[in-house]
């Protein structure tokens, strides 16, 4: 089965949910905390910049950058079919994220939140209404040439926005549970990419070649999941990231919380210690995805999802999940 109808997603007033979307988005959650716990427990006193490697911060999260352009471009759609103003829906959505981006800063100066905010206002907004072929374009152009000029941060983040408005735009997100050969032999592609940039690592241009092996190693393990979820494996991979995807927002923004809980309330030495902060880690998404599991038994999507989009829609959503009649 391609789809699952679950009315009221975060992304469309009613559309048929996208499983491999949530699957996507949980994994990439579990990977941003597990890169990032040193950094939010510690900031400088963190021991390593990304315990998963010499990963830079930016370039640790693009499946979810071009997840949030895949969003952005569903909500689009969702908003057009009601009528109205859809600009100023999406208006509301990035000005609702922008704000709460900013008061997750005082937390954790690292959040990203913020940076998708601006970006989305400056670039998926205006570029909306341009043909798909030159969004496409535009992000063929920016994902290398803010590689190339070392401008990784909000510019790679822009390319991947447009890259995931482009997927919605040419149909392929519609068509992302259908098939096992295209992200197969994508993957492919990317992976034979990855080594020629490693190779290029000695070259005349080591940091371009390294963030973008950092970028197709991400797209190598997106389009595993993508060829995974259509073997027996994807009632397992929905299990385990599902719950956890459908509450990106509220598991991202609380995770924050429970880090700087654990390091400065309970006192654990995550930033001093690898095996504190892989376990405090594993601990954190254990319990995310208990009470993620549990909440959407009864409630359409998470509780800060449903605010977001209440501000997003300005009318106040139905939370609970009706009864089967």
């Amino acid at each position: 089965m391609a789809h699952e109808v679950v009315p009221l997603t975060e992304d469309a007033p009613a559309r048929p949910r996208i499983i491999a979307l949530d699957v996507l988005r949980g994994f990439t959650l579990c990977e941003i905390l597990l890169a990032n716990i040193q950094l939010i427990a510690g900031g400088d006193s963190a021991v390593a910049v990304q315990p998963l490697g010499e990963w830079d911060p930016w370039l640790g999260v693009p499946i979810f950058s071009v997840l949030f352009g895949i969003g952005f471009s569903l909500l689009l759609d969702a908003a057009g079919s009601r009528g109205g103003r859809p600009w100023l829906v999406l208006l509301r959505r990035l000005g609702a994220l922008l704000v709460i981006g900013l008061l997750h800063r005082l937390l954790w100066p690292g959040e990203i939140l913020a940076v998708y905010a601006v970006v989305g206002l400056l670039v998926l907004l205006p570029t909306s209404r341009l043909p798909r072929w030159v969004v496409a374009g535009l992000a063929a152009v920016l994902i290398p040439g803010a590689l190339a000029l070392g401008m990784g941060g909000p510019l790679l983040v822009a390319g991947l926005f447009l890259l995931g408005s482009a997927l919605v735009r040419y149909g392929v997100v519609e068509r992302i549970e259908r098939s096992t050969w295209v992200p197969l032999l994508l993957g492919l592609a990317l992976a034979a990419g990855t080594a020629v940039a490693l190779w290029a690592r000695t070259g005349t241009s080591p940091s371009f070649a390294s963030g973008m092996a950092d970028l197709l190693v991400a797209g190598v393990v997106g389009c595993a999941l993508l060829v995974l979820l259509r073997t027996p494996l994807r009632p397992v991979l929905r299990v385990a990231f599902a719950p956890l995807g459908r509450m990106a927002l509220t598991n991202y923004l609380t995770s924050t919380v429970l880090v700087l809980g654990a390091a400065h309330v309970l006192g654990l030495p995550i930033a001093s210690s690898y095996e504190t902060a892989f376990g405090t880690a594993g601990v954190i998404l254990v319990a995310q995805w208990v009470f993620s599991a549990l909440w959407l038994r009864r409630y359409r999507q998470g509780p800060l999802e449903w605010l977001w989009r209440w501000v997003t829609w300005a009318r106040r959503p139905r939370l609970t999940i009706s009864p089967a009649p």
